[in-house]
C-alpha cells in the first residue's frame, strides 16, 4: 500500500483572511485623525489593538475564507494530495485553538483528513506546504529539502525567494499547477 503524498496547508493568511479582518477591524476602532493601520511593524500601540480583536471570543472562527489559498487548495484536491491542515496555536490565545479546529469543520469537511496545531511546524512531515509566513516555510524546508513550498502573496512575503517555493499571487496558478504535480509524482 503506497503512503499517502501529504500537503499542509496553513489556516490564517492561507485559507483564512487574517490580515484582510484584522485590517477592518483595526479601521473600525481607529480614531478618523490616525494613518490606515499597517500590520507587522512592530507598532506598540496596534499590536495591542491587534491583541484585544483577536482575543474576542470566535474571532477566529469567523474569519472569511482567502481566495489565494483556496485556489491551491482546488488543485492540490484534484491532484490528489491528502489535505491536512497544519496551523500554529497562539500561546496565550487557547480559545483560538478551538476556534481554528472549528473553522475547518465549517469550511472544510469535505477537503481534509486531519487538523495539526503546532508550535514548530518544520516539525510536521508532509511533500507539499502551503503556508504564507517566511519564517514557517524556513523551519518546514530545514527538515525538507525536497519539499516543496506554495506562499501566497501578502505583502510581507514580497520578495522572499528559495528554490522550493513558488509563491502565488493570482496571476500564476498554472507554475503552480505545474510545480505541485511535479512533486506529488516525484514523493
Amino acid at each position: 500500500m503506497k503512503r499517502p503524498k501529504i500537503a499542509l496547508f496553513d489556516l490564517d493568511g492561507t485559507l483564512a483572511d487574517y490580515d484582510g479582518q484584522l485590517l477592518k477591524d483595526l479601521q473600525k476602532i481607529a480614531s478618523p485623525h490616525e494613518p490606515p493601520p499597517v500590520l507587522y511593524q512592530d507598532i506598540p500601540y496596534l499590536e495591542a489593538r491587534r491583541h484585544v480583536i483577536t482575543s474576542q471570543s470566535g474571532w477566529f472562527r469567523h474569519l472569511p475564507k482567502f481566495k489565494l489559498g483556496w485556489d491551491v487548495l482546488e488543485i492540490a484536491k484534484e491532484i490528489g494530495y491528502s489535505i491536512s491542515i497544519l496551523t500554529k496555536a497562539p500561546s496565550r490565545k487557547h480559545a483560538a485553538w478551538s476556534e481554528k479546529v472549528e473553522w475547518c469543520a465549517n469550511h472544510l469537511e469535505e477537503y481534509i483528513d486531519g487538523v495539526t496545531i503546532a508550535h514548530d511546524k518544520g516539525m510536521v512531515y508532509g511533500a507539499l506546504l502551503v503556508d504564507d509566513w517566511p519564517e514557517y516555510v524556513e523551519a518546514w524546508l530545514k527538515h525538507r529539502p525536497r519539499g516543496l513550498v506554495i506562499m501566497p502573496a501578502n505583502g510581507y512575503n514580497v520578495g522572499f525567494s528559495h528554490p522550493n517555493v513558488v509563491r502565488y499571487d493570482g496571476t500564476n496558478l498554472e507554475e503552480v499547477r505545474q510545480r505541485m504535480q511535479e512533486r506529488y509524482n516525484a514523493a
